[in-house]
């Protein structure tokens, strides 16, 4: 044995050599490696730096280091952005459930803020504010008949909880002002909830914010218990949100095992979602209504349905946005959303649509390219063709493509209706209709009351009239007799708004010559 002991020796020495070799590359490798990425990253700040020390005038850190972050940010894809602090906050509040403000809705048909909704509860409504209050100042600034900015209007009334703001309205002939301390207001992402017929309930999704699955539960709740069978969820310009609440969304209608959704990315290993089989909504038949505008979260839950097999996706193509987006925070209150995975449905989809040089005008594409009028005009991948649940095929390239196409209805619209409309006409006179009958619409809680009512008011000939003196519009009895099916409903549903069924009663009146949702309605 110590014969050999020499030579095992120098094997040893041999092995521990080569091995040290080895390992010392492998850390030049490495370390060069992170000298080349440090050194690419550094290079911004030596500029930064030397922009300090050496330029000719005083410089704008704050702004040339933000403008460095945006150009940076832009060499990543759209979705990955730097938002200002003001910007960032606005953001985070529109999906939190609640913010600071006064509690109340309202739309400026005639360059004048009108109360459509006091919100219960809060801050306006404690205030003795009314449905129908023309807003003309807050604090000392005139805001009305002066071409002041709606998103202005928002932010002035706007404001830290305890805060004081006082709100001059005009009521009939009356000037009143009503000092009103800030609070925290409720937003609701369920715009409607009602039974589109005996047995079909309808709910209006508006946005994926933090209070969202409980407020579907407690809509579908009531539903149920009118007699619901099928439900027709209208996600269309619902652009999405929290991404756990597609998730609880998604397990409402779904077996306990289906996959709902994964997400992957260069530094993010695959993560499934799967439905635990508790949903209260398993056995409800489900049409979901999509459109170009249905983005991120609807897209999600649309997939998850479509790719299960569990119900009828009705409308036209969603827009394609199906990125993992984290927050960063700074300090001082801004923020930066940087994409770090995709979305991808069961079936293996990526919802995401590709980036391209004219990313932002996708939608136009649609128009131009006759998507939004034919179906046969969908720019299909059929390279990416993937199958469902129950063997179907479904294809990927970007967004969710409905089972059922819904064209946008151009036929319907006359020059008429047409002039209307640009100057937003039936606004305007609906707000005037409700001035003239405020005593009896502000009190109707009841459908049939209100149709009732509106059946009593004549509102075609009022309506002619008003177009005629008001905004000089006036069509023959031909065109109005073309115009009047689609447009009749929606001047109903204008008017109705202001009772208290709010907007339940817009959406159901609407459907009259929503030709989408008549789909859903008949779609099995």
């Amino acid at each position: 044995m110590k014969r050999f002991t020499p030579v095992l020796i120098a094997v040893l020495g041999i092995l521990v050599g080569a091995l040290a070799v080895m390992t010392y590359n492998a850390y030049r490798q490495k370390r060069h490696f992170y000298n080349v990425q440090y050194g690419q990253w550094r290079k911004l700040n030596l500029i930064l730096d030397q922009i300090d020390k050496n330029y000719v005038d005083t410089v704008d850190n704050e702004g040339v280091t933000e403008s460095a972050i945006v150009a940076a940010l832009a060499k990543l894809d759209p979705h990955s952005v730097y938002m200002p602090p003001v910007e960032f906050t606005e953001s985070e509040t529109d999906l939190a459930g609640n913010f600071d403000g006064i509690g109340i809705q309202f739309n400026v048909p005639n360059d004048t803020a009108t109360v459509i909704e006091v919100i219960p509860g809060g801050p306006s409504e404690k205030a003795g504010l009314l449905q129908g209050d023309r807003i003309l100042k807050v604090d000392d600034k005139v805001i009305a008949g002066v071409g002041f900015p709606q998103d202005s209007m928002v932010r002035r009334m706007k404001g830290p909880a305890g805060s004081k703001v006082k709100i001059t309205v005009g009521r009939g002939k009356e000037t009143i002002p009503f000092d009103i301390t800030r609070g925290k207001v409720p937003v609701h992402c369920v715009d409607a909830a009602f039974m589109a017929n005996d047995t079909t309930g309808y709910i209006k999704l508006s946005k994926f914010s933090k209070t969202t699955f409980n407020e579907v539960s407690a809509a579908s709740v009531k539903l149920l218990a009118q007699g619901m069978k099928k439900l027709i969820l209208d996600l269309r310009d619902n652009t999405g949100g929290y991404f756990d609440q597609a998730l609880l969304l998604s397990n409402m209608f779904l077996e306990r095992g289906d996959e709902i959704v994964y997400m992957q990315g260069l530094h993010r290993k695959k993560e499934n979602y799967r439905a635990d089989g508790k949903g209260i909504l398993k056995d409800i038949s489900l049409a979901i209504l999509i459109n170009e505008s249905s983005a991120s979260s609807s897209e999600i839950f649309a997939g998850a349905i479509q790719d299960n097999d569990r119900g009828v996706i009705i409308g036209r193509r969603s827009f394609g946005k199906g990125l993992v987006q984290e927050p960063l925070y700074f300090s001082d209150g801004s923020g930066v959303r940087l994409t770090v995975a995709r979305f991808y449905t069961p079936s293996g989809r990526c919802i995401q649509k590709p980036y391209s040089d004219d990313y932002r005008y996708d939608i136009y594409k649609r128009y131009s390219g006759g998507e939004m009028y034919d179906a046969d005009s969908i720019k299909v991948d059929s390279t990416a063709a993937y199958k469902t649940v129950g063997g179907r095929t479904v294809y990927g390239g970007g967004g969710i493509i409905p089972d059922v196409f819904v064209p946008i209805d151009t036929t319907r619209a006359t020059n008429f209706y047409i002039a209307c409309n640009k100057k937003a006409t039936a606004m305007r006179f609906s707000s005037e209709m409700f001035d003239r009958h405020k005593g009896t619409i502000s009190g109707i809680d009841d459908f049939d009351q209100l149709n009732r009512v509106l059946d009593n008011m004549d509102i075609p000939a009022r309506f002619r009239e008003y177009a005629s003196m008001v905004d000089g519009i006036t069509c023959s009895k031909e065109e109005w007799d073309e115009t009047e099916e689609y447009l009749l409903p929606q001047l109903r549903a204008l008017i109705g708004r202001y009772s208290k069924l709010g907007e339940n009663a817009f959406y159901k009146m609407y459907l009259e010559v929503d030709t989408t949702i008549k789909k859903a309605i008949e779609s099995e």
